[in-house]
């Protein structure tokens, strides 16, 4: 193993001390928080742990849940019920995680809430862009980029715009796809805090249009980085993404070791929805080098762990959700329309009684003007 530079272990301890620092900060105020403060201060632990440990952060979320259901705090519940999708997305269990997303938003919408609406609309978005429904990915991420901008959440709008970069790259709209990317990533130099997912989405972007060098050039670039933040998703990401180019580069040696790196760090961290990725990347690497019978072995797991993350009751579930979502909103949108015509109603039946009283004052007027000119002629007799 080759010695770590002094440079980046420096940088790599102060990012851990940094993100401790946070952590004790926390615990501070969660030693004294009660109720929709506790509740806030709970769900802020999920987001502290969820790149490094997120059996822990699972834990700190449903604490969250529960006290705030207990309290009646729709806030918090909302923010509870986000989380939890995050955590069963990245475990691979997307039906479950869109029920969570979709209750979420149902909630954020109640409290009129645009930075909620907007972050769980950009998350659905994700659900449906892994189930490569496009159109439905597009819906939600351009509605969620919207709603941040207008906002001017920055550090939102650099998640979205990677995205839409994403979701641009799969359609195979390169061009437009390194435009979300690099604009995403000089605006995260300007917050002042580097990401790396657009650093490696563009390597992913080379990777599709062949350019293997450039490619681990970025992602190179990318883990350094996520290793800087303690982000150990994106390191999981870049790992397998770095497994898959060598093995097509031919670097079989080099590819089984980052593949065996992706493999136990996505089960460490309960990331299963990395695992089939990993696994085909590994029966290629194998296939190449003539290994038969561990890539036939290897495709039967990968086979396995794509049918329970992807198959069809999961597809079947997600629709059900989908077509209860727009019930929903058609409901919604027939009360708008019953409301309005109420309304209009009122306006009309108002509208009808000035006129009325209108009428009825004008012939009160008209009544006494002409009981004063009778008395007048009468009194001229």
């Amino acid at each position: 193993m080759k010695p770590i530079p002094l440079l980046f272990a420096v940088l790599v301890h102060s990012s851990m001390a940094l993100a401790q620092s946070k952590i004790d900060s926390l615990e501070h105020v969660l030693s004294t928080a009660k109720g929709d403060l506790k509740v806030k201060t709970l769900n802020e632990f999920f987001r502290a742990y969820l790149s490094s440990d997120p059996i822990k952060a699972i834990e700190y979320t449903r604490e969250a849940l529960s006290l705030a259901t207990e309290i009646d705090d729709k806030k918090g519940m909302a923010a509870s019920y986000n989380n939890l999708g995050i955590a069963y997305k990245n475990q691979g269990a997307l039906d479950k995680s869109l029920e969570y997303y979709l209750i979420s938003l149902q909630l954020y919408q109640a409290l009129e809430n645009k930075e909620g609406i907007a972050t769980t609309k950009n998350n659905i978005g994700n659900i449906y862009s892994f189930k490569k429904d496009y159109g439905q990915a597009m819906k939600y991420f351009e509605e969620s980029h919207t709603q941040f901008m207008e906002i001017n959440d920055k550090q939102k709008i650099i998640g979205s715009m990677n995205n839409l970069g994403n979701l641009h790259n799969d359609l195979q709209l390169y061009e437009q796809a390194l435009k979300y990317y690099t604009e995403a990533y000089q605006l995260s130099q300007q917050s002042g805090k580097v990401y790396a997912d657009p650093l490696n989405n563009i390597g992913n972007l080379y990777f599709k249009q062949g350019n293997y060098q450039r490619a681990v050039e970025y992602y190179k670039r990318a883990l350094a980085l996520a290793r800087q933040e303690n982000d150990q998703l994106v390191v999981l990401n870049v790992l397998s993404s770095m497994g898959e180019v060598y093995a097509r580069a031919g670097q079989f040696k080099n590819s089984q070791a980052y593949l065996d790196s992706a493999l136990e760090l996505s089960a460490k961290m309960q990331a299963f929805i990395f695992e089939p990725s990993i696994l085909k990347s590994m029966a290629l690497n194998y296939s190449k080098q003539g290994k038969m019978k561990e890539a036939y072995e290897t495709m039967v797991r990968y086979d396995l762990k794509k049918e329970k993350i992807y198959g069809e009751e999961s597809s079947r579930k997600i629709a059900q959700m989908e077509i209860a979502l727009d019930l929903q909103e058609k409901e919604k949108e027939m009360e708008i329309i019953k409301t309005e015509a109420e309304v209009k109603s009122l306006e009309l039946q108002k509208t009808r009684m000035i006129i009325t009283i209108v009428i009825l004052g004008i012939g009160i007027v008209l009544g006494g003007f002409n009981l004063v000119y009778s008395k007048r002629k009468t009194i001229k007799r």
